[in-house]
């Protein structure tokens, strides 16, 4: 007899995959929605995929912008040989990305929209606008879309990525009241497709990751005034990859996909042992694993060049007429700093509440993470919905820091297709 997974259930309990020919619907076409996908079809398991491909990568990513994660940590998955990014681009007869060459955004949405026509086949453009449970007895999900269609579904994959988390604090919210965007005097970092519009305006960027920093040396480089507000003592930034260790430094710090040093390598090669830390060490990791810093390659263009302040914490921010007035508290006292718009580079929020078309039932039905709005995942990223998947930067208080970026979609989406197609469980 098929063995489960602990938290799994048996596999004549979850007969409900498949049943009747029904789909699995996949919400979001991205990194994650594309592999899930891509892993389910090759199961042989119907799939309906809604959303626009590569949709976050082309419309919240400025002009100019690199991945942070190097070409090895950069591949989608795909259920056979022959999908990873050097893949595309020796089919494309383009040159390949080692270590030392960072990937510019353009490049990887076209190799996902490759990856989709190789692997995924068509992705259906309609919204999804509310997902609920089938009314019993049936199994499964009734989905609707935004043209008014309405569907049965067998089981459904959550993978919109980080849409709808953007996180702005408080303090910075008050000068939107009506709400933050590229029209108002506050955005954030996922609001932007071009910068250059900023130019001779004064901006300040609040935050010291990488959409911090790549932000202000984009919004210098189109003539902007521009400086970075950091509530770090220091800002930090990447090593520059070394091609070819010494073994005393490959044993001392190996290599892993988010960085060297032992924690990342473990927490990449086994993210499934994550899972059963318990829940306060696994916030914590999610919290401290990977802090915000730059990209090696990026400080040259902003160390020197760019005004970067830290110890720096905005605590309050007023609209007078059409500037921001900035309450600034440093080191040496107070300060208040005028300009012209502010750009949050303050990350996201995961919260299930911000994915509305999950009904309230849904919602309410889904187990969370202590502390954490992150739904709480079994072995095969199932939530205590029967049926209900997640995957991508949802799922990293589950699963650990992996989960946040493209590496993590192997891992995700072969345990997603083997649960939902009823393979055996995963050993």
């Amino acid at each position: 007899m098929t063995q489960s997974l602990p938290g799994q259930r048996p596999a004549h309990e979850r007969a409900f995959a498949g049943r009747a020919g029904l789909p699995v619907v996949v919400v979001g076409a991205g990194p994650y929605g594309l592999s899930a996908a891509a892993h389910l079809r090759g199961a042989g398991v119907p799939v309906r995929i809604f959303g626009e491909v590569m949709g976050s990568w082309r419309h919240a990513m400025a002009t100019g912008m690199f991945l942070k994660s190097t070409p090895a940590a950069s591949d989608l998955s795909a259920p056979e040989p022959g999908g990873r990014l050097a893949d595309f681009r020796r089919v494309h007869g383009e040159a390949e990305l080692t270590e030392l060459t960072p990937i510019p955004c353009e490049v990887f949405v076209r190799y996902g929209m490759w990856f989709r026509k190789r692997y995924v086949g068509e992705v259906e453009s309609a919204r999804a606008v509310a997902v609920d449970q089938a009314p019993p007895p049936g199994p499964g999900f009734l989905v609707r879309l935004d043209d008014g269609q309405e569907f049965p579904a067998a089981a459904v994959v959550v993978a919109t990525g980080l849409n709808g988390l953007a996180h702005i604090p408080q303090e910075l919210r008050r000068l939107a009241p009506e709400g933050p965007g590229v029209g108002a005097l506050i955005s954030h970092t996922s609001h932007h497709t071009d910068l250059s519009p900023y130019a001779g305006q004064r901006v300040a960027v609040v935050g010291g990751g990488q959409s911090a920093l790549e932000s202000a040396a984009l919004l210098h480089e189109s003539g902007a005034d521009v400086q970075v507000l950091v509530r770090e003592p220091r800002v930090l930034w990447g090593m520059k990859p070394d091609l070819v260790r010494p073994w005393t430094q490959r044993v001392a710090k190996p290599a892993s996909p988010l960085g060297t040093g032992w924690v990342l390598a473990a927490v990449c090669k086994a993210p499934g042992g994550v899972r059963w830390l318990p829940a306060a060490a696994r916030m914590l990791l999610f919290r401290r694993a990977l802090g915000p810093s730059g990209g090696w390659w990026l400080r040259d263009r902003v160390s020197g060049i760019v005004p970067v302040r830290t110890s720096s914490r905005v605590t309050r921010a007023e609209a007078i007429a059409s500037c921001v007035r900035l309450e600034i508290d440093e080191p040496g006292g107070s300060e208040t700093l005028a300009v012209d718009h502010v750009i949050a580079a303050t990350g996201y929020r995961l919260d299930l509440d911000a994915l509305p078309f999950l009904s309230s039932t849904v919602r309410g039905a889904v187990a969370c993470v202590p502390g954490s709005k992150a739904p709480h995942l079994s072995a095969s990223f199932e939530s205590s919905v029967p049926g209900l998947y997640f995957t991508g930067s949802l799922t990293a208080p589950m699963f650990g820091p992996m989960m946040r970026f493209v590496a993590g979609t192997e891992f995700a989406a072969t345990r997603i297709a083997q649960h939902a197609s009823q393979a055996p469980a995963i050993r």
